[in-house]
């Protein structure tokens, strides 16, 4: 079956109206057969089929879990030191989404976006201006990122950047430039 084939069928099964028809399956168990942590049985399956109010349930809460990583505004990421000052260089930072790494190349500090986080391409789509802060709100780096995903600019600090972030706060954030 191809990918119009499927489509098609799904909206035959969601487009018709069944006289009485009602929703079988409740929102938690939909959720659940969404996100396979528990798939419908046979009569579950039977029942989703039967009834296009609860076929039309699902693709609703489909869509609204799709919809939230494209739709939601992205206000910042925020990620901590999290070795302790055993005097090895620090080379990289991850923010806590897992959605940054902070490289530290020679005096270079690179801000890379990982191309797998949900916000990757809308954000290397808006262009817009990032900054990355420490824990006691001095700026980092500030720039746009590239169409790699990456933003790089010189080592702001005289200290190295394991002993300085240790020194303001053990954290750091990036958020778009201006809020």
């Amino acid at each position: 079956m191809t990918i119009l084939d499927r489509k098609l069928q799904a909206q035959l099964i969601a487009g018709r109206r069944v006289e009485g028809d009602r929703l079988v399956l409740d929102d938690a168990v939909l959720l659940a057969a969404l996100d396979g942590s528990r798939p419908l049985t046979a009569g579950e399956r039977s029942a989703l089929q039967a009834s296009p109010l609860t076929t039309r349930r699902l693709r609703t809460l489909a869509d609204s879990r799709r919809r939230p990583a494209a739709s939601r505004e992205w206000r910042g990421s925020a990620g901590m030191l999290r070795a302790a000052g055993g005097g090895a260089a620090l080379d990289t930072l991850v923010t806590d989404d897992g959605a940054w790494r902070l490289h530290f190349v020679g005096n270079r500090v690179i801000l890379q976006l990982d191309p797998q986080a949900p916000l990757a391409a809308t954000l290397l789509r808006a262009g817009r201006l990032l900054r990355v802060l420490d824990g006691a709100g001095a700026t980092v780096l500030e720039g746009r990122l590239d169409s790699d995903g990456e933003c790089e600019g010189p080592w702001p600090f005289a200290q190295a950047p394991a002993e300085y972030f240790q020194q303001h706060g053990a954290r750091f954030t990036v958020e778009p430039a201006g809020t």
